[in-house]
Order: C-alpha cells, then structure tokens, then sequence
C-alpha cells in the first residue's frame, strides 16, 4: 500500500491519519506495516492476502482465526496485542485486515538470555498455554474459518492432515515417505486421538518468534494467533520444542501444571506428540511450495524438518497398533 491509502485507511478506521509507516517484512503470509499516528499511537496493520490467491488449504481465513483468538484470549488475560479495529472483505485491500496496537518488546529469538532466565520464561510461557486451553468457545474441532473441521478430533486431525498432504501433492513437495505411507501411518495409530474428548483453543506457533519479552525479561505478548484450530492441548507443546523432545523436567511442564492444567507424557500421548509433529514439519515443508522462500535462509530448515519429519514416522511405526492372532490386515 502507498502512504496514502495508509493514512486514508487509518483516518477512516481510527479516526487518526499517519505520521509515518514502516514495512515489517518477517512475515509471509501476511503483509504487516507498523503506523506511527497522528494522535500519537504506534499500531500494526496487518493484511490478509486477497481471497484467490492459493496458499495452503488451512490458511483460507487465516485473520478471521486470529481475530476469534483476540475476542476469546483477551477475557482471559493472556498476555498480547489489543485487537484495536477489525475488517473483512475490505474493498481497498481485497481482503481482511486487521489493526493492532504494538508492541515496544523484543522478540525471545533475538534476546540474550541466560539458561537460568530461559528456563524461567518456559514456566512462564507454560502457565499462559494453560490459561489459554481453559478458554472454552467451540463444539468443533479443527479449523472453523478454513473449513477443516470435525465433530470429533480424531475426524477433524484426519480432515487437516489430509489436506495437508493434498497440498504436498499439488506443489510437488519432497517427503521422506511417499504420500500413501505418510497417510497410512497416520490412520493406523489415530485411534490415540480419541482420547481428547474437549476440543481446547490451541495457538500451535508459539516458536520464541512469536513471543516478545519486557526489558526485564518478563513475557511481554504472545503474537501470530492465526493458525490456532480447536483441538488437543498437547499440539502446544510441539512447536517450543521444535526439531526435539518435550521432556519431564522441561520448565514449560512444570509451568503448565503450576497452573492447574493436566498433562500426561505416557502412554497414548505419545503418539499423540508424534502425530502432531508430522503435521508441523509436513507445514515447514509443503508451505514452500506458496511461500517459495530464499533458498539461502531455507536449506536449514528444510534439512532439519525432513529429518525430524523422517524420525516421527519411525514412531508411528513403532507405535502402531500390531495384528492380533488372526487378523488379517
């Protein structure tokens, strides 16, 4: 967008024209300005983009999701942005938008932290997750805004894995596994996500990225709501421990369940856990094919989700429930 139709849409919507603007290029599903008014407010716009263009199938709405996350999460307390203005359909921008008051912290990826206040900030990120899961709202599971739900969880996590791996085949995505043993793996063990019986708002991007710290190194704001989906809270525990294990002794558990919240490690939840990281590295894998992001700054990447993406599978083939005495399979 120009200067102009900044200050234009500002004016309109806040009642404020623009001092000055600022492109925030971090992102790449969505364009992101932060607007220095005229009244003095710093605030974020950010854009969704146009209705046609195609991205992956789960992102269909995305801000529409991040805007339910707002109205739910702020009664709640949870830490982050105010949602200060909301559009959709927007005729100047093709699309939705919304506007956000910003935030003066920096982001937990870019701090200097010592072990001792990391571990500090992972109980403290663990008590926010659980304040988050008690968030109640939805009778579905899955993706409201994108059209990927189901009645139950494991029918809704079949729906959003299988377009997920739909979208592997239309952007000719690279896999350890073919798309036939990826798929199989997966209905065979999802029999465990019977055990999430209360669909539970789940954020399933809370990378440090997407949190942002005080100058006391207190967590300031949780960011970037717009790919939760209603589902089982251990998801939340897959992106902070990305490309690892989620361990017993991590500060994040023990934060969680300081707060009240249970989660059991064993048994179901393990594969659980590993079904949950197909997903996501299937996600840092496929969403290539839309983004196409420079091939210097994603090799690392791809690399390291190929092979966490091949080492969950060997999970879900471990754990796989095994034919009794004759059962024919």
């Amino acid at each position: 967008m120009s200067a102009a139709e900044l200050d234009a849409l500002a004016l309109e919507a806040l009642g404020s024209g623009v001092v000055s603007s600022q492109e925030l290029a971090d992102g790449f599903a969505n364009a992101v300005w932060r607007l220095e008014l005229e009244d003095g407010r710093a605030v974020v716009l950010k854009a969704g983009p146009p209705p046609g263009l195609r991205l992956l199938t789960y992102e269909r709405n995305l801000l529409r999701t991040e805007a339910m996350v707002y109205h739910l999460a702020e009664p709640a307390g949870l830490p982050m942005p105010r949602l200060i203005h909301v559009a959709f359909d927007d005729p100047r921008l093709d699309g939705d938008y919304l506007i956000l008051s910003a935030l003066d912290g920096v982001p937990w990826n870019r701090a200097s932290l010592t072990p001792a206040e990391e571990g500090e900030l992972r109980f403290e990120l663990g008590r926010h997750l659980a304040a988050l899961h008690a968030i109640p709202g939805s009778d579905v599971y899955g993706y409201p805004y994108a059209g990927l739900t189901g009645p139950t969880w494991r029918e809704a996590f079949l729906v959003m894995i299988g377009a997920m791996l739909d979208d592997a085949v239309h952007y000719g995505t690279p896999l350890p596994a073919s798309i036939v043993e990826i798929a199989g793996l997966v209905h065979t063990n999802a029999a465990a996500l019977d055990e999430v019986t209360v669909p539970a708002l789940v954020h399933f991007d809370v990378w440090p990225g997407n949190v942002f710290l005080t100058p006391d190194k207190r967590i300031q704001a949780l960011i970037d709501h717009e790919r939760a989906f209603w589902g089982d809270p251990l998801a939340d525990f897959v992106t902070p421990t990305i490309f690892g294990e989620l361990r017993e002794d991590d500060p994040l558990v023990t934060g969680y369940r300081s707060a009240g919240a249970l989660l059991d490690l064993t048994g179901g939840a393990v594969t659980r856990m590993a079904l949950y990281r197909v997903y996501l590295y299937l996600i840092l894998l496929v969403e290539n094919g839309p983004r196409q992001y420079p091939e210097e700054s994603y090799a690392r990447i791809r690399d390291l989700a190929t092979q966490a993406l091949a080492r969950s599978l060997d999970v879900l083939r471990s754990r796989r429930p095994q034919p009794g005495p004759g059962l024919r399979v």
